[in-house]
């Protein structure tokens, strides 16, 4: 299974004060759990994951046919618009780029929307989850992942603020053009890259 060490380039280092991003604090070895919606307990026999919108094949995935697919592992940091980050996590699941791959994203796609299974959505450049820089996952340090982090399953993507990693995700709609998702529509940035300070609407 390949690992992916966090996608920061040259921000990384022994340091862990060069790998914080402005504005952020160490959690330490805690890791709050935030949430928009109710959490909601989902039978993962009934779950599916699908890749749809501008797509050659549109796909649809059961929770056994996704752990069938070759599995892929994040190592790094994540970093939360609430202003707080944690170092040295490591997530386990299947690379977004196999989904894609399977599903042949259109020349005219640009934009992905994820949505979860409580209605949530975030919106996020096509770029921002491909090359290896985001994830479907499950499991958390070696466990299933706790159902109030997203568990069993959510998007991951790591150089972006974590509202960006929508929880309980079950499908990546494809597009051509950019429209907001719930915090989005809300006031939050679009994109939300944590080293820019990408909290707002407005921001850089």
């Amino acid at each position: 299974m390949p690992i992916t060490r966090g996608f920061l380039g040259k921000r990384r280092g022994p340091d862990r004060a060069d790998r914080l991003p402005p504005g952020q604090y160490d959690t330490g070895s805690s890791w709050p759990t935030l949430t928009a919606e109710a959490t909601p307990n989902l039978d993962v026999e009934k779950w599916t994951m699908s890749v749809d919108g501008l797509v050659e094949t549109p796909r649809t995935w059961s929770w056994r046919e996704l752990h069938a697919l070759p599995g892929s592992t994040y190592f790094g940091d994540i970093h939360c618009v609430t202003t707080w980050s944690k170092f040295d996590v490591t997530f386990a699941g299947v690379s977004v780029d196999t989904l894609l791959e399977a599903a042949g994203p259109l020349p005219e796609a640009a934009y992905v929307m994820a949505h979860s299974t409580t209605g949530y959505t975030t919106n996020l450049p096509l770029a921002d989850l491909t090359g290896g820089k985001a994830w479907v996952v499950w499991d958390y340090d070696g466990k299933p992942l706790p159902r109030g982090h997203g568990g069993p399953v959510r998007l991951l993507v790591p150089h972006l603020y974590f509202w960006k990693s929508a929880k309980w995700v079950t499908r990546l709609e494809l597009m051509d053009r950019d429209r907001p998702g719930f915090w989005e529509q809300n006031g939050y940035h679009d994109r939300g890259d944590p080293w820019l300070e990408q909290r707002y609407q407005g921001d850089p």
